[in-house]
């Protein structure tokens, strides 16, 4: 008896789906097999450890049977069915809907085999997966979703119940893997001293809201005149954000020192922590940032206020003058105390504790 889990890419911009498996897998017993199968990139690019690899080398066209790719899917699947009719396996811990679209229907010939589906994000939906989801009995098909907000909004798109299970770090452990606030800040190429830093991290693409954020942080300088800002990530993104950086004048004052597999070690090198997304499956390093005692500025969404209720600072997604003035503001308080304030909001340690209980029920 053993447990696979399919996931559908390595590479930075799936760093934090990796990470939430792990988490998830971190919980099942010691003597449960774990194997990971990889359908596209390799291993050495998950940035987490991932155990026992299976690279199964496909593309995104392939997997999605897009085009002339479409003519293959049958052949696809049969290897698929092949390999888990002869494994051991008695659970698929399958990553998000494009995972899920490519297992559930060889499952349905493999009664033997129960599959839980964890969804990271929003996603769109198609009348056929309606009709997939519900051609499985809650005992061999588990939905599940990593902040309440999301399994809300996507057990009423589905019309069956999803599952919360809330992705959490072990607090402890998190902690003591962080770098102090020089080694953290040598490590991003900043200076040494009180020079104020604003942090930022995650894929340098639209939706992250990376453009809003350079714009209010360059209305911000005039009265915060020595403040700079790092963005760690990369992404397809990064052209239009360099340009805009230096149509902003910025240059020395913004560093996108691009993917970076330690970033999580890194927190202490910044004072705040800005999440401008314009969505939000759950925001890992909303957890990650508070854990490490640095206080966050986010966007104004509900999975945000979920984590942080009242201890939040929130601005309107891509209100520049909003983000401008908060920024402003941030840097005009204590951090400690307003990260202390978010700490117990987010209440890392029971919430650690609360997840693990429900992973183990949910991988059992």
């Amino acid at each position: 008896m053993s447990i696979i889990n399919v996931m559908w890419a390595s590479g930075g911009p799936f760093a934090s789906t990796h990470k939430v498996h792990q988490q998830i897998l971190s919980q099942a017993s010691p003597s449960v097999p774990v194997e990971t199968w990889l359908l596209q990139g390799h291993a050495s690019e998950c940035g987490v450890s991932v155990g026992g690899v299976r690279e199964w080398g496909l593309s995104s066209s392939r997997l999605k049977g897009r085009h002339f790719w479409r003519l293959t899917k049958p052949w696809m699947q049969a290897r698929f069915r092949s390999a888990l009719k002869y494994s051991d396996a008695h659970l698929l811990l399958l990553d998000g809907l494009g995972v899920a679209r490519a297992f559930l229907p060889i499952l349905e010939t493999l009664p033997h085999i129960r599959a839980v589906v964890i969804f990271h994000g929003s996603t769109r939906l198609h009348p056929v997966d309606r009709v997939v989801f519900g051609r499985f009995p809650a005992s061999r098909l588990t939905l599940v979703a990593v902040s309440k907000t999301l399994a809300a909004s996507l057990s009423e798109d589905l019309q069956v119940p999803v599952m919360t299970l809330r992705s959490a770090f072990d607090p402890a452990a998190f902690r003591s893997a962080l770098l102090p606030r020089e080694q953290a800040r040598t490590r991003l190429g900043l200076p040494l001293d009180k020079t104020p830093v604003l942090g930022a991290v995650g894929r340098l693409v639209a939706g992250k809201g990376f453009a809003c954020l350079l714009d209010a942080f360059a209305g911000a300088l005039p009265e915060k005149p020595d403040l700079k800002l790092v963005i760690v990530g990369e992404g397809t993104a990064r052209a239009a954000l360099e340009a805009r950086i230096d149509e902003l004048q910025l240059r020395g004052k913004v560093l996108l020192p691009g993917h970076m597999d330690d970033v999580a070690q890194l927190y202490r090198a910044f004072d705040w922590v800005a999440m401008p997304s314009l969505n939000e499956g759950l925001g890992l390093i909303l957890q990650e940032a508070v854990m490490a005692g640095v206080p966050v500025l986010s966007s104004e969404l509900d999975v945000f206020r979920e984590q942080l209720a009242d201890a939040g600072w929130y601005a309107p997604i891509e209100n520049v003058d909003v983000w401008r003035d908060i920024i402003a503001r941030a840097f005009s308080v204590s951090p400690e105390t307003i990260a202390a304030e978010q700490y117990q909001a987010l209440a890392p340690d029971q919430s650690w504790l609360s997840f693990s209980q429900t992973a183990r029920a949910l991988l059992s």
